[in-house]
């Protein structure tokens, strides 16, 4: 399904706290696609609203009108209007488009107290914008405003009962569905408000509707109560995180409670920004890989801990001598028999990968790769041929340490860790030998003519590894991008540790 489109029409707070700012972070947070229409700017930070400059109600509509007819919207969600031309002109949009989720903050006070709409602006919004309201989002001393505005008196506030009354009765003034947020008022285990900080316990927010049939509906969202002075823009956020849900075709009280969690988890996880009431963290349950899809192994490259263990691997001077044809004869025969038989091991842990996958697409992946590792032995036992050195001898040999190390290393990562797991500690073998083909190939250094190496060098840049390059990579890529962070890095050490591995295995025969 494409993105729910959501168009708020609110203030901006120049410190990214609330207004615009916030819900456009919600709502991408939340997988959404947010639109704007500006009502006002604010000066303000963390301690307060030091100045307001009013968007003219002409070009409001404007800003409307382009999203609407271009876009489309699914939700509206409003806050900071500001001003009474404002409000009069979202009302007329409204009717005029037939938009029909509209998630209305009747935002009046920042969390700062600083006053947000002028009190000759409350009976407009409450005659014209409140019965539009598929829910409204009062907190307690906005809920009182609308109904002393409306002639209610003086509703009593000791219990949680009573919120469940001041949601009914501003349920009177015609919105489908009202959220009185509690925050204001923290009650104790009893369910009565705590005089006494010490004994606050949870904030109690109730919802107040009516089903299909007309029957009332009452629901309680209760969180346990934190102490914290971070919850500038809670609202907003609120609103914005109900606003999506319900873009995502979730009934109001699924969408109500699950942006009520949101906003907690923001509250609990707030960044301690500003000197007053600071910001939530709005991307409390976003993952955000550190790379683009499909540049992991770019990325794996350059992260900081893997670069400089990488580059002793492919620059490493027993590589450095094959390029040059100065690495001596018995050198190259010695890693010959031991390259064949770490690849006997490698082709093993290809099967278990194989066999550790679930897609179908991955099995014959590593069907495809057993099968180029196949190919290579080949070519080993070519050139171990041409020195005087039969299958049988190289078979006969004995694994040296650093091949035995890192053989079971590869092998044991199968078998404890998962499929991935076990792809990256192959990674660096398939990684590295295409690489260092490439630096030899493009290396001016490199001697091409009577180097006994120069076509062993040639076999990685051929069509054929070069294929096996190319599927053990895009494996990697279509897997990685779907991992956590945490897991990226657990990932990485596997690879640094491979990756030493390799360089042991140059090691055993670079002194000779």
């Amino acid at each position: 399904m494409p993105p729910g489109r959501i168009l708020v029409i609110a203030g901006s707070d120049s410190s990214g706290g609330a207004g615009l700012e916030a819900d456009q972070k919600v709502i991408a947070a939340h997988g959404c696609y947010a639109m704007t229409a500006t009502t006002a700017l604010t000066a303000q930070n963390t301690l307060g609203v030091h100045d307001i400059h009013h968007v003219p109600a002409e070009f409001l509509r404007k800003q409307i009108d382009a999203v609407v007819t271009d876009v489309g919207v699914d939700v509206v969600k409003t806050g900071m209007l500001a001003s009474a031309g404002t409000i009069e002109a979202v009302a007329e949009v409204i009717r005029e488009y037939k938009l029909k989720t509209v998630v209305i903050d009747p935002v009046m006070v920042a969390t700062t107290g600083s006053p947000l709409l002028p009190n000759t602006s409350l009976s407009l919004l409450r005659e014209k914008l409140v019965p539009l309201a598929t829910v409204l989002t009062p907190n307690l001393p906005e809920a009182r405003l609308l109904l002393a505005d409306a002639g209610f008196g003086h509703l009593p506030m000791e219990k949680v009962s009573d919120l469940e009354g001041i949601a009914r009765a501003v349920g009177s003034l015609g919105p489908k569905w009202v959220l009185i947020k509690g925050g204001h008022c923290p009650f104790n285990g009893e369910g009565m408000i705590a005089a006494d900080e010490r004994k606050r316990e949870k904030v109690v927010d109730v919802l107040w509707g009516r089903d299909e049939k007309g029957g009332e509906v009452l629901r309680r969202v209760e969180t346990p109560y934190w102490e914290s002075k971070h919850t500038h823009g809670t609202g907003c956020s609120l609103a914005s995180a109900i606003a999506c849900n319900l873009a995502k075709r979730m009934d109001m009280p699924q969408a109500v409670e699950a942006a009520c969690r949101y906003v907690e988890a923001g509250i609990k996880t707030a960044p301690g920004l500003g000197k007053g009431n600071g910001p939530l963290n709005h991307f409390h349950s976003t993952y955000t890989l550190p790379f683009a899809p499909g540049h992991f192994i770019e990325y794996l490259l350059e992260r900081p801990d893997v670069a400089p263990v990488w580059k002793r691997y492919v620059t490493h001077p027993f590589v450095l001598a094959m390029g040059d044809g100065t690495l001596p004869l018995e050198s190259f025969k010695g890693y010959l028999i031991q390259d064949y038989l770490y690849l006997t091991h490698y082709a093993r842990a290809s099967a278990l990968a194989g066999y550790k996958a679930k897609k179908i697409e991955d099995i014959g992946a590593a069907a495809t790769i057993v099968t180029h590792i196949f190919h290579e032995m080949e070519l080993h036992i070519n050139y171990c041929s041409g020195f005087g050195i039969s299958k049988q001898d190289i078979e006969s040999c004995e694994e040296k340490e650093a091949c035995t190390a890192y053989t079971r290393y590869v092998l044991d990562i199968g078998n404890s860790e998962d499929w991935l797991a076990l792809q990256v500690a192959m990674a660096p073998c398939l990684l590295g030998y295409g690489d260092i083909a490439k630096r030899l190939f493009s290396d001016p250094r490199s001697k091409r003519g009577g180097n006994v190496y120069w076509a062993w060098i040639k076999n990685y840049v051929e069509d054929d590894y070069l294929l096996a390059l190319k599927t053990g990579s895009d494996l990697l890529e279509r897997h990685a991008v779907l991992q956590s962070p945490a897991r990226i890095d657990e990932l990485a050490s596997i690879f640094i540790h491979a990756t030493k591995m390799e360089i042991a295995f140059w090691e055993m025969y670079s002194s000779h």
